[in-house]
């Protein structure tokens, strides 16, 4: 029970590396908003979970729906002491050049406004009740970036630096930032990843993992609820790969 009565909100926690997040915190003790803009993938997740969690729709590119995610959180469980930016998304490989402009702005306002956006409403939440913890999912591409995946790649390195310049702006208010930078995974991402699944690019993009497997929900998890909760509370700034070795 390391997340024993604290309210998180967890972007893009209908499915994927987020729903893993969601099961975490639940199973933990934390009380959960499950926001994301699949809201029966939500529903779901949030009937099999039980009274703790709560699913709502929400863009996360949108001011206003982020405001009244937050409002949610206060509504349902009284405040907000976790916000796990997760929601993300990327664009085909492909050359950098050939990027549509629709998919670079894409990319720019789930992966980049829409921390901005949440933190603009945590943050003095946070700054009120002198404490608060803030998880951004990045990603190793934003540490050793994929070649055909450069604005994705860009976006991730982003939000590193966004992360540790928040973590030391934060730090004399009580509150923590830090990242997950996790290796691709089971989750619906991986064929955009990929370009295609089949056993032969899997067994190629599996070459690069020393582990040898893809990452899971449930490792993405476990480490959140590590950086998230009292146990890490020495550690701010702090972008934890979560990739099998891939980073080495």
């Amino acid at each position: 029970m390391r997340l024993k009565d604290k309210v998180a909100i967890v972007t893009g926690g209908a499915s994927g590396f987020g729903a893993g997040i969601v099961r975490k915190f639940i199973a933990e003790g934390a009380r959960v908003v499950i926001a994301d803009r699949n809201l029966e993938g939500g529903l779901d997740l949030a009937a099999a979970l039980g009274e703790h969690a709560r699913a709502m729709r929400v863009d996360v590119t949108d001011a206003t729906d982020v405001r009244l995610m937050m409002e949610a959180a206060e509504l349902h469980f009284g405040r907000l002491d976790l916000l796990v930016n997760n929601a993300g998304v990327t664009h085909l490989p492909q050359p950098l050049e050939e990027v549509s402009e629709d998919d670079f702005d894409r990319i720019v306002a789930v992966n980049m406004k829409a921390i901005y956006l949440a933190m603009r409403e945590a943050v003095p939440r946070f700054k009120a009740q002198k404490s608060g913890v803030v998880l951004n999912i990045a990603s190793t591409a934003g540490v050793s970036p994929r070649p055909r995946l450069g604005w994705y790649n860009a976006s991730k390195g982003w939000v590193i630096t966004a992360t540790r310049a928040n973590a030391v702006e934060l730090a004399p208010f009580g509150i923590r930032v830090n990242a997950l930078n996790p290796v691709a995974g089971e989750t619906p991402l991986l064929k955009s990843f990929m370009g295609e699944d089949t056993p032969e690019v899997r067994a190629k993009f599996l070459s690069t993992i020393p582990l040898g497997r893809f990452s899971t929900p449930e490792d993405m998890g476990n480490a959140a609820c590590f950086l998230c909760s009292d146990e890490a509370s020495m550690l701010t700034g702090v972008c934890m790969e979560v990739d099998g070795g891939r980073c080495i």
